[in-house]
């Protein structure tokens, strides 16, 4: 029985990241600021649907192959990122909704970002 080509061909997900996408879990990288004292970052975070609220009301986490992702780069002021006020003069660089794993693949790369660039949100300094 052969494997299914991957979804990520050209930029492979590492499986335990493309699991946790499949599973609903958002993932976040550092990309380049703005400017200087500035920070900025990448989230791709999976979208919920009422399957998914059944799930997690059960106790369980549904895995779902044709999940919808929004992307977003936010850039934020470096001094506030460990704060309560994070938010503050942050901004919303660019947003985008990828329909599936090949279109979240294709937005990746139009960003010039990669699969294995992604950690998990606790890797990460992303105040969010």
């Amino acid at each position: 029985m052969s494997t299914p080509p991957h979804p990520a061909a050209g930029g492979r997900w590492p499986t335990d990241k493309l699991t946790a996408l499949r599973l609903g879990q958002r993932l976040v990288t550092e990309v380049p600021a703005s400017g200087p004292g500035r920070r900025a970052f990448v989230d791709i975070t999976p979208m919920r649907t009422p399957a998914d609220t059944d799930a997690w009301r059960q106790g369980w986490k549904r895995p779902d192959h044709a999940r919808t992702f929004r992307l977003r780069h936010w850039d934020y002021d470096a001094d506030l990122i460990d704060g309560f006020d994070y938010d503050i003069n942050a901004v919303l660089v660019r947003e985008a909704t990828a329909e599936g794993e090949p279109e979240l693949i294709t937005t990746l790369k139009t960003w010039q970002l990669g699969p294995d660039q992604f950690l998990y949100p606790w890797q990460t300094d992303d105040p969010r």
